[in-house]
């Protein structure tokens, strides 16, 4: 007699196949990390070439307004967009030879008079703290460290090639941002037409709107510019004509671009040139001059810049600081000159496209004070009562 097999004995698990869809998403995954790590590599190597195309964009915005005059009264585009370019690259050239000049100026005449303000500084010392040091012991002294000077004048040799290298670097750079910026601007119409092209009907309206507003912000962010620049020329030119300086004028051209282009610290940089001037002259112009610039860049941060742009751009100063700041930590000086037009933009387009409820009033909101309170509680009743004593 046969015995069947218990059927409560246990029993070999059951083999586990692999789903057969997961093959496929970890081929998947490994593709989409490769394309991670190739736009990633990508963007690294191009970073500098899409800074230059962001460049370009705001400068063909800002030359936008006056191709746009020019093409209204029928000129062609292409030579509207050429005369504005040759007449804005004339400006800027006039400008550095302008510089250019006023600098080797300087450097001879400070070469001329360090001498004399070395007497003087000697001398000086000698009388402050009572001692009888001479040019000769300080000379001596000098050939006494000639190997530190040496060891000086062959870094500075060295560095000399990497100098240079960064200078043409730079003007490669600056001639590639004006080539784009020309290209961009003549062809405009034909940009807007194609993104237009790829939108539908009612985001082609949008994307019209937004390039407006890119358009009239950069202007209005280039015509505040040129107010801060005219104002502080002729403030600085004025006060350097009273030190009487020389070349006033120019000194307060150089000024005037410095203080307005560079946000925050323009003053300050634009004062090193003048105060190196005024040590030919009287060191203690210097100190009036050092002193007269954090006068005038507190003037112009906190008075006159809010003014202007409040008609122009339209930032609020407290954001505009925030992002020039945040313009300078992601794309150093070039972020930090174009952040406050960027964000005049999409503030702009924020305030447009985006909800705003009206607010109840709440003296929590204004910090009301019970005495401006009582002062608006009275005129209020003296008009109720002049509406009362009114004829019929």
């Amino acid at each position: 007699m046969d015995i069947d097999s218990d059927d409560t004995a246990p029993q070999a698990p059951a083999r586990t196949r692999m789903p057969t869809w997961l093959p496929r998403a970890m081929v998947l995954a490994l593709v989409f990390f490769g394309l991670f790590l190739l736009a990633d590599w990508a963007f690294h190597r191009l970073t500098d070439l899409l800074i230059i195309l962001f460049v370009a964009f705001f400068i063909s915005l800002a030359m936008e307004p006056a191709v746009a005059v020019l093409v209204r009264r029928g000129v062609p585009r292409g030579l509207a967009t050429g005369l504005v370019f040759v007449g804005t690259f004339a400006c800027v050239l006039a400008f550095l030879a302008a510089l250019v000049t006023l600098l080797v100026e300087t450097a001879t005449n400070l070469a001329h008079e360090t001498p004399r303000l070395l007497n003087e500084g000697v001398d000086r010392f000698n009388h402050t703290f009572g001692q009888h040091f001479t040019m000769h012991d300080l000379s001596q002294r000098l050939l006494r460290e000639s190997d530190l000077l040496e060891t000086y004048a062959h870094t500075a040799a060295d560095n000399a090639w990497g100098v240079s290298t960064t200078v043409l670097g730079g003007l490669a750079q600056v001639l590639t941002i004006a080539l784009f910026s020309v290209y961009l601007t003549a062809g405009g119409p034909k940009v807007r037409r194609t993104v237009c092209s790829l939108l539908p009907p009612a985001r082609q309206q949008t994307f019209l709107h937004a390039w407006d507003l890119a358009i009239d912000k950069t202007g209005g962010y280039l015509f505040s510019r040129i107010l801060l620049a005219i104002v502080s020329a002729v403030v600085h030119g004025v006060f350097l004509s009273i030190l009487h300086l020389p070349n006033p004028i120019a000194l307060g051209v150089w000024f005037g671009v410095i203080s307005a282009f560079i946000p925050t610290i323009g003053t300050y940089i634009a004062a090193i040139v003048p105060v190196f001037v005024a040590l030919t002259v009287d060191p203690m112009d210097a100190v009036w001059i050092v002193l007269f610039a954090v006068v005038y860049q507190w003037f112009q941060d906190y008075l006159l810049q809010p003014r202007i742009t409040a008609r122009t751009v339209d930032v609020n100063a407290a954001i505009a600081l925030l992002a020039v700041l945040a313009g300078g930590a992601l794309l150093g000086a070039v972020g930090a000159l174009l952040a406050i037009p960027a964000t005049a933009t999409v503030q702009a387009f924020l305030s447009e496209y985006v909800k705003h409820y009206a607010v109840k009033e709440d003296p929590r909101i204004e910090q009301t004070t019970a005495r401006r309170k009582r002062a608006a509680g009275k005129a209020e009743g003296v008009v109720a009562q002049q509406e009362i004593q009114k004829p019929d």
